[in-house]
Order: structure tokens, then sequence, then C-alpha cells
């Protein structure tokens, strides 16, 4: 039997049996027994560790909504977000604190949250928000009042949030791809739409308009946003967009670096060279971006002090005073690679490989 059976049965969530099995405060007795029970009728006997009357454990709970968004269900593979929960924990350690995890399925939102509360009463949580509207934050705050929610920002909730300076970021990179002397760039977007992709189109189209360019509607093309390998449905796009035009985009900015390693994969099965025909930028700066070929230009996002941010917020109201709306922004910067080039590059007169016809 496992973890997840034992919750099942005992009509609780994951989080509660591991703090049962681990003798840790957060549920109630009633709750514990039950557990306990139906772990030591499944042979989980061996593995129950005794709580520890009036010892306060101190831990996190770092809480995800799954199958939802770009969060899939095993979200903690993610590159992205496996590099954010990894500092997150070694931040959350560094102050003493345990870290339980958690992952909720979209589907049955209403109940688990219900669920989750009731066990975690007094608990301090890092939501990650990164798929959330914000009526569904603000509704989880409302259950879950001690919390830090990172990677989203809605201004209008009086709520802490630690996010990705998004606009800033994708700011960076339309500048830079103007500054290389491309004028005929194209948005590559996620089919997928959240908070921080909004915010990065705003900042990527601010720039441009800036620069007295701007982003036409034929210039922007979407795809799956977490597939690395190459997407026909882009070559469709890329396709009529040069039926349309008469020539491809010079660069490709990317939403983030999943797209963008899929982007030079689809572009390789066409012919296309990247940098020489299509320079290419992401967005994230995740391991994976130097190992794709051409190594890849992108926009580096602090992880490690956006997980950072989020522990020492929470921690501090635990163990200071609780806190109310504190909205922190944290810069990127950026990550210059091979998979840009400047324009003038181009051999004068030399067109880009003809194989979409």
């Amino acid at each position: 039997m496992k973890m997840e059976d034992i919750a099942k049965m005992a009509n609780v969530s994951k989080a509660a049996v591991s703090l049962a099995l681990n003798g840790k405060p957060g549920i109630s007795q009633d709750t514990r027994e039950r557990i306990l029970r139906i772990a030591k009728d499944a042979g989980y006997a061996a593995k129950v560790k005794p709580s520890a009357p009036g010892k306060q454990a101190k831990t996190l709970l770092f809480l995800a909504f799954t199958n939802s968004g770009i969060v899939l269900e095993d979200y903690y593979q993610q590159p992205f977000f496996r590099e954010l929960i990894q500092h997150t924990e070694e931040r959350a350690r560094s102050k003493g604190y345990s870290m339980l995890f958690s992952s909720v399925d979209m589907e049955s939102f209403e109940q688990e949250i219900k669920l989750i509360a009731e066990e975690n009463a007094a608990s301090a949580v890092i939501l990650l928000g990164t798929n959330l509207s914000r009526e569904q934050i603000s509704l989880i705050a409302g259950k879950m009042p001690n919390l830090v929610v990172l990677d989203t920002m809605y201004e209008t909730l009086p709520l802490p949030f630690v996010e990705i300076n998004n606009t800033m970021g994708a700011y960076q990179a339309a500048s830079y791809l103007h500054g290389l002397g491309h004028r005929d760039i194209g948005y590559v977007a996620s089919s997928v739409r959240i908070h921080n992709f909004e915010a990065r189109k705003r900042g990527f189209s601010q720039a441009l308009q800036e620069l007295g360019t701007d982003l036409p509607e034929p210039s922007l093309f979407t795809v799956a946003p977490t597939v690395l390998t190459a997407q026909d449905s882009f070559k469709t796009q890329l396709s009529a967009y040069k039926q349309a035009k008469g020539s491809y985009p010079t660069a490709l900015f990317c939403e983030n670096d999943y797209i963008a390693i899929s982007v030079i994969k689809t572009l390789a099965e066409l012919g296309l060279g990247v940098p020489e025909d299509i320079s290419v930028i992401g967005f994230d700066n995740i391991r994976e971006s130097i190992v794709v070929t051409p190594e890849l230009t992108t926009i580096h996002v602090e992880k490690e002090l956006l997980a950072r941010t989020a522990v020492d917020l929470l921690t501090d109201s635990v163990q200071e005073n609780p806190f109310s709306g504190i909205k922190t922004l944290i810069d990127t910067s950026f990550k210059e690679r091979l998979s840009c080039a400047p324009i003038a590059v181009r051999v004068e007169g030399e067109e880009p490989n003809e194989s979409l016809g």
C-alpha cells in the first residue's frame, strides 16, 4: 500500500499522512490516530515515528496545484520548478526548518483546499502561484492566512508575493535583438496563458514600441509550453508566415526555455540554422539551456534568490510578527550564448533555407 492509498482511505491529503507518519504537528489528534491506525493495518507500523509531546517541530509547507497551466502532475521534475524547489528546501534547512510538499490536482481544488487547510491550520505555507488565478489565490489565502505566494503577483491582493520581474526580462530580450540589427522579429508564445507570460509579452512589446518597431499579429506564433521536441504546428505557422511575408523572421523570442529548445529542434528539422538563419532567445536559464545546440541565449531568472526571499519572508513572520502584503520583484539578467547573432553576419543576398516551400 502506498501513501496515496492511505490518504484516500483516511480521506486526507498526502501531506497529512506524511505529518502523521513522521510524528509532526499540523493535524488534529483524531486525524493523526485515524491515519496511524490505517498505516498500522497496512504494515506501516515500523515506519511510524512517535510524536514528541510539547516539542514544536519547525516545518514549512510547499503547496502546488497541478494539471493546470504549465504545472504538470510531475511538476517537481520540470526543470524550472525542480531548481526552484531545490533552492527552497536548501534555504529552509539552513534556517532550521524542514520542508513538506503537497500537490493537489486542480480538478479537486475546493475539496482539497478544505482538507489541507484543516490539516495545516497553523502551518506556514509557500504557495506556488505560477498557474493560479487571482480568485484562486484569494480563496486559498482565506483558509490558510500564513502564506507567501511564489512565482506570480496580483497587485490588488493584500498578500505577500515573490515574483520574477517578467516585464524587465522580456524588455531586455527585445532590446538585445534590436541591438543586433533584427527588425523582423517573431514572438513565440505559450498556448497556455499565465500571469508571467502576459507580463513578458507586455515587456517585449514595450521595448519594441520605444525602439520604433511594432509586433504585428502575423509575427505572433503559438506553441505548447512544455514540449522539448519539434512541433508540427509551429512548422505550419512558419510556412504561413513565409507565404505572407516572403521570408522568415530573422529572430524569435520564446516565452520560456522549453519553448526555445522546441523551436531550435523544429528549425533544425526544416534545415534552418540557428543563429545563421534565425536567432533564438529564451527565458528562465534552466540547466538544459546549455545542453541544446547551439547553447541558448536566454534571460537568467534568479531562482535561488526567489526561493531565499520567499522562505525568509515566511520564517521571519513565524518568528516575529505576522506581515501583510509585501510584494517583491526579483530582477532578471541577460545570459548571452550562441543562439543569437547580428543580422549583419548574413551574406548579402543570401536567403534562408527554402525547405518550407
